[in-house]
């Protein structure tokens, strides 16, 4: 292959219908809203889980967004931590509000909903474009002041979230993994650097910034004013103020977007040294060289790989202009 493979991140997901979740979990939602829900829209299609994710129109006259999902999958718990973040986060971090929360007991086991406010707008990114650049970036930048120092505690460092997969290419190297197939012809050479690079990156990557650590095209949603809210507030961790705009860099830069000339504006990133910001990427490229042949976990659709492929390939482009591969 001699281009990144595409994804469609408007069509990545499997989700449940409304009316295959259960009558009792229906009722638990009435109850918390106060309001019967007189209708409920298809389902989203962005995202990777089989999570239930929908907008609903309520009997009061408002509209909501509501997430479900069993306790048998990941989302269970992502829309848990999700309800328990959002009213932590400072109200200049656009997320949507948490309105509330239901569950419900049933034979199959238990089921958690979460009800947020309804935010209409649209992902950016596809592709991006300038305009839309640089709504997400002066967003990012008014997040990472918001959330430095972190007004929640308990958060773990980013580099406990990508953990052992840092060690990725070291391991390719030492044929303790497959070299992962469909990549650039490049990639094996430029391996022994890739593993350097990624191997230094849970010492460098650390801060006193809550993150929200998977800040992708699909996590953000512009509106008709031109406000950038950011969703799906579960996988927070600690660390440097300007890594959840990094990792928007590559695909951006993929799609025609100058980010080298972005990092030297922008007031998060003036000051970081090259060898800081080219170690992260490597660390996400790395994360995402794992597993990229294997099925997908249980509970994310077939989209994940895709999507890893994609990043894999992207940010190993975008090392491959900063170091000269």
């Amino acid at each position: 292959m001699s281009r990144a493979p595409d994804v469609d991140y408007s069509a990545t997901s499997l989700r449940p219908a409304w009316d295959s979740l259960p009558a009792d979990l229906h009722e638990s939602l009435a109850v918390a809203l106060g309001t019967e829900i007189a209708e409920v829209a298809a389902p989203v299609s962005s995202g990777f889980t089989g999570g239930f994710a929908a907008r609903a129109q309520l009997a009061d006259g408002h509209q909501v967004f509501i997430k479900a999902a069993p306790d048998s999958t990941h989302a269970y718990g992502a829309y848990q931590r999700e309800a328990e973040v959002v009213p932590q986060l400072p109200k200049t971090v656009r997320a949507p509000a948490i309105l509330t929360t239901a569950h419900a007991t049933t034979q199959a086991g238990d089921w958690f909903a979460v009800v947020s406010e309804w935010v209409d707008g649209r992902m950016p990114g596809t592709p991006w474009t300038a305009d839309d650049f640089g709504l997400v970036t002066a967003a990012c930048e008014a997040m990472a002041d918001a959330l430095r120092p972190s007004p929640l505690s308990g958060l773990t460092s980013f580099g406990e979230l990508v953990g052992t997969d840092v060690a990725v290419p070291a391991q390719i190297l030492a044929d303790e993994l497959e070299m992962p197939i469909g990549f650039q012809p490049w990639l094996p050479r430029v391996l022994p650097e890739l593993a350097e690079l990624a191997a230094a990156g849970p010492e460098i990557l650390v801060g006193d910034t809550a993150m929200h650590s998977d800040l992708r095209p699909d996590n953000l949603l512009i509106d008709s004013h031109g406000t950038c809210w950011t969703v799906d507030w579960n996988w927070l961790t600690l660390g440097p103020r300007w890594v959840d705009w990094a990792g928007l860099l590559p695909i951006a830069q993929h799609q025609g977007i100058d980010t080298f000339a972005a990092i030297k504006r922008s007031p998060l990133t003036t000051d970081v040294p090259d060898e800081h910001l080219d170690a992260f990427m490597a660390v996400i490229a790395a994360y995402m060289l794992k597993n990229t042949d294997a099925p997908p976990p249980p509970g994310c659709t077939p989209a994940l790989r895709q999507h890893q492929r994609f990043y894999a390939w992207t940010y190993l482009d975008w090392l491959a202009v900063r170091r000269g591969w």
